[in-house]
Formats: C-alpha cells, structure tokens, sequence
C-alpha cells in the first residue's frame, strides 16, 4: 500500500511496521477496554486477538494514521472478502476491521482517516463492489462516521460471535471499482 497523507487532516496513513505492533496492539486493547466494548473485560477472549497485531498483519492488511512526528495514533485491519480476517465481507467486498484511535488522539480525525483509507484501498481493488464493516452497539462516535461516510446498516447481517453476546451491527457502504 502507498503511504496517504489524508489532505484535511494532515495524518499519514501508511502499513504498519513491525516495531509498530506491540504500541497498536496495546492502543486498540486499550480503546476497547477503556470504552467498555468487551463483555468480560480483562478476562475477554478476544482482547488477545486485539493485541495481535502481528497475526493481523499475516493475513490482512494493517493500517496506521500517523501524526507530523511519526507518533501512532490509531490503526485499522483492511481484509478482503473471504479472507480468515473477513467476518462479514464475501467475494466482491472487502472489510475493515479493529478501528482504535489512541485516546490522546480522539476528535482529531484519525478515525475518519483511516475509514476513508480503508474505503480507497477497496475502490483500487479490481472487483470490489462493496465495504462491510461490523461494530459494538456502544460505538455511537463510530456509527455517525460511518453514516456521514455514506455507510448504511444492513440489520439482515448482524451477527454474534457468541450466542451469549449481543450481536454485533452491520454496515455497508456501494463503491465504485477502478
């Protein structure tokens, strides 16, 4: 992937170095913590997959907004449909997945930033004809980014990773290929 400086807010969006995946790794377990997205807190299974970048990294795309300084500010998994990353992206779409601004970095755009670099990755990607995306019902600051980013919901493909969990919501958003 080329590096994207994204022009209305100067963050440069880039693949994450290695060096790099412990410090995203700990800024997405921490956005997801801090914010009460895991069910079982400390304890939740998949607060290690969150840390996991490197794994992410193996078989998906892993993006970073970085700030003027180089300071990682927040980070993103890019999976094309049908890929082990894609839990609601099939063939055609593609999905982007643990979007986590470090909460220094927060209302600065970074989020937005790294959306809108997801969504060009899939528009340069042959075939591509659509974005998906899953989110936690509490992730309200995260729904109106979507919406205003012309993602809608797709209740029909809300879904649990466990029976026990609420499910999760669903989002798509219509691209054009390139």
């Amino acid at each position: 992937m080329k590096q994207v400086i994204q022009p209305e807010t100067g963050f440069l969006i880039r693949a994450a170095e290695a060096a790099e995946h412990g410090l995203l790794g700990e800024i997405t377990a921490r956005a997801y913590l801090d914010d009460g997205l895991l069910d079982f807190g400390e304890d939740d299974p998949y607060l290690a997959s969150l840390r996991d970048v490197a794994a992410r990294a193996a078989g998906a795309e892993v993006l970073v907004a970085a700030g003027a300084d180089g300071e990682v500010l927040g980070g993103v998994t890019y999976a094309a449909g049908g890929t082990a990353w894609a839990n609601v992206a099939g063939a055609g779409e593609a999905e982007f997945r643990m979007l986590a601004v470090a909460s220094a970095a927060r209302g600065r755009g970074v989020g937005k930033a790294l959306v809108l670099a997801c969504v060009e990755r899939a528009r340069a990607t042959e075939g591509c004809v659509r974005v998906r995306l899953s989110t936690h019902e509490k992730m309200r600051a995260a729904h109106r980014i979507y919406e205003r980013l012309g993602f809608v919901r797709t209740p029909e493909r809300d879904w649990a990773p466990y029976e026990e969990l609420a499910p999760l919501l669903t989002y798509r958003l219509e691209i054009q290929g390139p």
